[in-house]
């Protein structure tokens, strides 16, 4: 009995769902298309290759045209990113490991570990951080990259308001992103979670400190990085001021949601 021809694409999909490190392949360039180029793996036929790299994955470098970057015939390696069941085409990233001092830097860079840097530059949709013994970044001010979120337990409206440049950080690994070349990174994820430390129970009267008006309610920041929120049916937010102090009595805390109801203290 002739044993089945193994499906390529199903052997594809089993090594991506299993693999440690991302799957390089090597092919041939073999034409471009009008938003990618088309790369010849080896084994694929000739007459149907199969690899195709968007242009926008196939180089750190600013370009016009994918030209200027490979040629037709031009030997390339490239990150593997999924398999397209439907047209039998596999997804690659050259721009992924084009620099081979920071991918090589993100692979043994593991989530979890704890590192070091400098904040190089703020943004308002995060941090960047040059991390201490990286190599030099093609496009980023560093490989280390800080979400909004992950800056504090306490709410921030802007990240400055959390970290400045030249600060020296430390923080956890969240998760190494070959795809966009930089480690994700928390500082709170050091520090004690604030929830897990809190006496608070509903009934207490407590005060604090408003922090920020809503046409909702406002907030009221009643611990070291716990805020809750005075409805605006309890309280009229046109009534009070930022860095107002409030007497207030805890109505409801959802430790799930990290949710806290407030009112007026009577």
């Amino acid at each position: 009995m002739t044993e089945p021809v193994p499906d390529p694409m199903e052997q594809l999909r089993e090594r991506l769902a299993t693999r440690a490190h991302p799957e390089l392949r090597t092919g041939t360039v073999a034409g471009f298309g009008e938003r990618d180029v088309v790369v010849c793996l080896d084994g694929d036929d000739p007459q149907a290759p199969t690899g195709r790299i968007p242009l926008h994955l196939l180089s750190w470098r600013v370009f016009q045209d994918p030209s200027q970057v490979v040629a037709v015939g031009q030997r390339i390696t490239a990150e593997v990113l999924g398999a397209d069941e439907r047209t039998g085409t596999v997804g690659l990233s050259a721009k992924a490991c084009e620099d081979e001092a920071l991918y090589r830097h993100l692979l043994r860079t593991r989530p979890g570990d704890v590192v070091t840097g400098t904040v190089a530059a703020v943004h308002d949709f995060g941090v960047f951080v040059r991390l201490d013994g990286e190599p030099p970044h093609p496009a980023y001010p560093g490989t280390g990259f800080i979400r909004v979120p992950d800056l504090s337990w306490s709410h921030v409206d802007h990240p400055a308001d959390a970290v400045s440049p030249g600060q020296r950080v430390t923080g956890a690994v969240v998760v190494t992103d070959t795809y966009q070349g930089e480690v994700v990174i928390s500082l709170k994820a050091l520090r004690e979670d604030p929830w897990d430390r809190s006496a608070r129970s509903a009934g207490d009267v407590v005060a604090g400190r408003v922090t920020r008006r809503l046409p909702f309610g406002v907030f009221v920041r009643i611990g070291e990085d716990t805020e809750g929120l005075v409805h605006a049916c309890d309280l009229d937010p046109d009534g009070v001021c930022e860095g107002q102090e409030l007497l207030v009595s805890i109505l409801e805390i959802d430790r799930v949601r990290r949710r806290i109801r407030l009112a007026p203290a009577a």
